[in-house]
């Protein structure tokens, strides 16, 4: 595996983490505000940026290369409303994406196939991430200033549950 590839995958894995400290403290944000769908809703994404980790983790082990740890920091927001959270999840999601594409044209350049098919599912995964990230923000706007609609989305998203996914690497 190309050297540039390698850090840039094992530098993915931080990010990724680091997703899922920023989703678990808007969870914690959502819940302290009685918005347990809200709460909900997050606590299941941060699962799944935790699980988008650690498939980067198994990929880098599959290709015998080792895995760097580093600090994850503490989620870069201050909440002023409930529109907060929803804004900075879709940044979030772009800085996400633009990572991701870094590391596939490093591995265009560097001819790496492999890693560029893994690549192709995580993204597609990111367009899913920033739809839901903008529908979310749609939701808020529509929804948000009617307490009897609010509380309708709310319960909505109580609804959400995740399964790993099913990703076999190489």
């Amino acid at each position: 595996m190309n050297d540039n590839v390698y850090r840039l995958l094992n530098d993915q894995i931080n990010m990724e983490f680091y997703s899922a400290y920023l989703y678990l403290d808007f969870a914690n944000y959502f819940a302290f505000e009685g918005l347990d769908g809200f709460a909900n809703w997050y606590r299941v994404q941060a699962q799944e940026e935790h699980d988008h980790a650690m498939l980067f983790v198994q990929y880098l082990e599959n290709n015998g290369k080792k895995i760097e740890l580093k600090s994850i920091g503490k989620p870069d927001w201050a909440p002023t409303d409930r529109m907060e959270p929803l804004k900075k999840a879709l940044e979030h999601e772009m800085q996400v994406t633009a990572s991701i594409d870094r590391i596939y044209t490093a591995a265009v350049e560097a001819k790496d196939y492999r890693t560029m098919q893994v690549l192709d599912w995580f993204v597609r995964e990111q367009g899913e991430e920033e739809k839901n990230a903008n529908d979310m923000i749609t939701k808020m706007k529509l929804y948000g200033a009617d307490s009897k609609a609010l509380y309708l989305l709310n319960n909505e998203l109580k609804e959400r549950t995740y399964s790993t996914p099913s990703l076999q690497l190489l």
